[in-house]
C-alpha cells in the first residue's frame, strides 16, 4: 500500500479517492484456498490506478514464507473496447463491481484449475503448474459466470439466457444443457430481488461432477421500467424489469439438472414463499436451500437429495422480519443444520447448530465463512464498531483468530485462512495467510489517501449511539467555531462508525475545507443485536432521524467548537434520503442539504427491501406516508441540493424527477444535478472527483463556511 503512486502526493483528495475507485484498485480479493493448504488463489490488479484485475496465486515456501505467482496477467489479454453482454453489466451492478479484466473466477474442488470470463471470452488456468497455462475453450457466445465442476472436467456458463457446459479437456464442443422457452426467462443467473437484496449473487451451482442446480427466472410479470440517457436522446431507452414495492416480483424456479439430460424441479409453495433466498451445496450432490414468505418471516429450509428429492428441515419465523446472515443455512460434515437465529431473549445474533447455540450472546454473528470437519469460521461483532474473526468448534470452544479493536473478514478451508483486518490507527487493509505449510502477508498495491483521518470516537446519548467526529487537521481548540456536516449512511445493514480508519478519508477531507464531520449509525443500523436493527420497522423515517438529531445535539454539548446554527447534511441512497428528510422535517436543527441518488417514495423502491421494513403499500400505507418525501415538499424552508444518475436502476431518477416536480408544484427553490449515463455506483472518474467538489462548495456557500 502507497500514496507515492502516480504523484499522489500532489494531487487532491477528490482526484485521487475518483482514480482509485474509491481506493479498491490494486487490493487483494476473492481469496480461495486449496483444501490440503498448498495454495491461495486470488485477483489484484497491478497497482493502485489499474482497474484490470489479474489472476494470482500465493504458495507456501520450504522455510514457511510466501511467495506470491502472477498465473494470468489480464492486461494482456483484456479489449476494453469489447462490449460486455447486458446480463454482465447487470452482474456487476449488484454486485457493485467497478473493475475490468477479470472480476470473478471460480475453481475445482483442489483449486489445481481455474475459470473465469475476460471480455465475453471463457478461459481455463492451472493454478499448480509452475509456468503459465491458460486455455481458451469453446463457447456459443458472450460468456456469464463461468463455474468449474468439482473434478475440474467440466465448466457450466451462461450464454444469452442459456445455461451451457464445455469439457476442459482440448477441443470439447459446449452442449445446452437448458434453454430458456422465450425472452422473459433465463437460466443460470440470480434474479433481481435476490441478487440487490438477498445477497445472493449466483444463479446455478455444481451439486457434483455429474449434476447441477440451476435458477430459471420469470420476468414476464416484472412491470418494464425505461432507462434512457437524454444526453444522448438517439440511443434506444433499456428496458428494466424492476419490482417495485406491492407489485409483481419474477418467479424464481429452481432445477437439478443431470450432464445426462434429466430434469428434475426442487419443488415448494412458491405462493407461499416466493423468495429464493440461499442455496449451499453440500459437495455429495446434497444442497440445502432456503425460501422466504414474502414479508421475510418465514424462513422454510429445504434438504435437496442426490437424486432432487425435496424434504422440510425447518420451518422458522421471525417478526417482524428474519435477518439473512451471509454462509447459513448449510449443514455442518457430521449432518447438523447450521442457522444464525435472532434470539430475542439473548438480544443477539447467534449461530445455532440443531438448535443448540454454539457463540454466546456477547456476540453478533455477520457471517459464517466455512463449515468444516473440525470447526466453523465465522466473523462476529462484539462491539459495533469492531468485527473480528472466529473459529468455533463442534461444541461452541470459541478461539479468536483477531485480536484489538478493528474491522475484519476472512475466507477459510481446511487448508487454512485468510484474514483481512483495518484498524482504526492506520490507513489500509492488511492481509495475512495462515496456512500449515507456511504463513505471510499478500501484498496490497492499493494506494493509500493523501488525507489522515483523525476521527473521534464516542457512544453518546442515552441510547449509546456510534458516533465518530472528525475535525480539520490541525484545529486548535478554542480557535474558531465550526460548521456542522452530518455524513450518515444510517440504513439497514450497513455500518459507517467503524474502527477502520480508512473508512472516514472522505469524511477527513470534507473536514478539511472547514468543517466539523459527524457521522452517525442510529437505529436499524447492525452490531447492536435484534433489538436496535428491529426499532425501524414500520418506521424508517422519524426514529432514524431522531437518533441522528439526539447525537448532534449531544456532541454539541461535548465539544464547545461546534456551531449548531450552521449544520448541513450530506449523504447517498439511503443516506440521501435522510439528507433530504433532514431539511424537510427538521429545518430548525438542518440549515442545508445534498441528497445524492435518495429515495423519496418508498411505493418507488424494490418489493424485498421496502416490504421488509414497512410491509405491503395497500396493507401498511400509513408506514409509507411517514417516509414519504413527496408529501413534505411544501415544508421546505432550506437549500437543498439533489444529486442523481439518469441510468440508476436501483434509486431509479424518477425518485429526484418526481420530488424536484413536487417541490416546484409547491412553490420551492431547490437545486438539481442530473448525472447522464451514471448509475448508482458513479464510478466515472470526472464525475466521482467533481461531485465532492460541487458538495463542498454547496455547503460552504449555505453554512457560511
Amino acid at each position: 500500500m502507497t500514496r507515492e503512486s502516480t504523484g499522489a502526493e500532489q494531487e487532491s483528495y477528490p482526484r485521487q479517492e475518483a482514480a482509485t475507485r474509491r481506493f479498491r484498485l490494486g487490493a487483494p480479493r476473492g481469496f480461495t484456498i486449496a483444501p490440503d493448504g498448498s495454495r491461495v488463489a486470488f485477483l489484484r490488479s497491478a497497482g493502485g490506478r489499474d482497474a484490470v484485475g489479474s489472476l494470482w496465486v500465493a504458495e507456501p515456501l520450504s522455510d514457511g514464507s510466501l511467495a506470491e505467482r502472477r498465473v494470468v496477467d489480464a492486461r494482456a489479454m483484456h479489449d476494453p473496447s469489447v462490449d460486455l453482454p447486458a446480463a454482465e453489466r447487470a452482474r456487476r451492478e449488484r454486485m457493485r463491481e467497478t473493475t475490468s479484466g477479470i472480476t470473478a473466477f471460480d475453481t475445482d474442488t483442489a483449486v489445481s484449475r481455474a475459470v473465469f470470463a475476460l471480455d465475453g471470452g471463457l478461459y481455463l488456468a492451472d493454478l499448480a503448474g509452475a509456468d503459465d497455462d491458460v486455455v481458451a475453450l469453446a463457447h456459443p457466445g458472450p460468456v456469464v459466470d463461468p463455474r468449474l465442476s468439482p473434478d475440474g472436467s467440466t465448466v457450466a456458463f451462461v450464454s444469452d439466457g442459456a445455461l451451457w457446459v464445455v469439457g476442459t479437456d482440448a477441443g470439447a464442443t459446449p452442449r445446452m444443457l437448458a434453454e430458456p422457452p422465450n425472452a422473459s426467462r433465463s437460466w443460470g443467473l440470480a434474479d433481481f430481488v435476490a441478487a440487490e437484496e438477498l445477497g445472493r449473487s449466483r444463479g446455478h451451482w455444481w451439486l457434483d461432477d455429474t449434476a447441477l442446480l440451476a435458477e430459471l427466472v420469470d420476468d414476464s410479470g416484472v412491470a418494464v421500467r425505461w432507462i434512457g440517457d437524454p444526453a444522448q436522446p438517439e440511443r434506444e431507452p433499456v428496458a428494466h424489469r424492476y419490482p417495485a414495492a406491492g407489485t409483481a416480483n419474477p418467479v424464481a424456479r429452481l432445477f437439478r439438472l443431470g450432464l445426462d439430460g434429466s430434469t428434475t424441479e426442487v419443488g415448494w409453495e412458491r405462493d407461499e414463499l416466493p423468495y429464493l433466498a440461499t442455496v449451499a451445496p453440500g459437495g455429495d450432490g446434497t444442497a440445502v436451500v432456503s425460501v422466504l414468505s414474502r414479508d421475510q418471516r418465514q424462513q422454510v429450509i429445504l434438504d435437496v437429495a442426490a437424486d432432487g428429492g425435496v424434504s422440510v428441515a425447518r420451518v422458522r419465523t421471525c417478526v417482524p422480519w428474519l435477518t439473512m446472515v451471509p454462509g447459513v443455512p448449510a449443514r455442518t460434515a457430521d449432518g447438523r443444520l447450521l442457522e444464525v437465529v435472532a434470539d430475542t431473549d439473548a438480544d443477539a445474533f447467534r449461530l445455532v447448530a440443531d438448535d443448540v447455540p454454539l457463540t454466546p450472546p456477547a456476540l453478533q454473528v455477520t457471517s459464517v465463512i466455512r463449515a468444516g470437519e473440525d470447526r466453523l469460521v465465522v466473523t462476529a461483532q462484539a462491539t459495533p464498531l469492531d468485527q473480528g474473526v472466529f473459529a468455533v468448534g463442534p461444541s461452541g470452544e470459541l478461539t479468536a483468530l483477531t485480536q484489538g479493536p478493528g474491522l475484519s473478514s476472512a475466507a477459510a478451508s481446511a487448508g487454512g485462512t485468510v484474514v483481512a483486518t483495518a484498524r482504526p490507527d492506520r490507513l489500509g487493509t492488511e492481509y495475512r495467510v495462515t496456512l500449515p505449510g507456511g504463513a505471510g502477508p499478500i501484498v496490497s498495491l492499493a494506494e493509500l489517501p493523501v488525507v489522515t483521518p483523525a476521527p473521534m470516537f464516542a457512544q453518546v446519548t442515552e441510547r449509546s449511539l456510534a458516533t465518530a467526529l472528525l475535525l480539520p487537521t490541525g484545529h486548535v481548540p478554542g480557535s474558531r467555531r465550526l460548521p456542522v456536516v452530518l455524513a450518515p449512511y444510517g440504513g439497514p445493514h450497513h455500518s459507517e462508525v467503524v474502527h477502520a480508519a480508512g473508512t472516514f478519508a472522505a469524511d477527513q477531507w470534507l473536514a478539511d475545507q472547514g468543517f466539523a464531520v459527524l457521522v452517525v449509525d442510529g437505529a436499524g443500523t447492525p452490531g447492536r443485536g435484534p433489538a436496535f436493527e428491529f426499532e425501524i420497522a414500520d418506521h424508517l423515517a422519524r426514529r432514524v432521524l431522531d437518533d441522528q438529531v439526539a447525537a448532534l445535539q449531544a456532541w454539541g454539548e461535548r465539544e464547545p467548537d461546534l456551531d449548531l446554527s450552521r449544520v448541513g447534511i450530506t449523504g447517498w441512497s439511503f443516506g440521501g434520503f435522510l439528507a433530504a428528510l433532514a431539511v424537510l422535517d427538521r429545518p430548525d436543527v438542518f440549515h442545508a442539504a445534498v441528497a445524492g441518488a435518495p429515495v423519496t417514495d418508498w411505493a418507488l423502491y424494490d418489493t424485498a427491501y421496502t416490504e421488509r421494513y414497512l410491509g405491503l403499500p395497500h396493507e401498511r400505507p400509513e408506514a409509507y406516508r411517514e417516509a414519504n418525501l413527496l408529501d413534505r415538499a411544501g415544508r421546505l424552508e432550506r437549500p437543498l441540493l439533489i444529486i442523481h444518475g439518469l441510468a440508476d436502476d436501483n434509486v431509479l431518477s424518477a425518485h429526484t424527477l418526481q420530488l424536484s416536480g413536487a417541490l416546484l408544484a409547491a412553490g420551492k427553490a431547490h437545486s438539481v444535478l442530473p448525472l447522464s449515463g451514471v448509475t448508482h455506483m458513479t464510478p466515472q472518474e470526472v464525475v466521482a472527483e467533481n461531485l465532492l467538489r460541487l458538495q463542498v462548495a454547496f455547503l460552504r456557500e449555505h453554512l457560511a463556511a
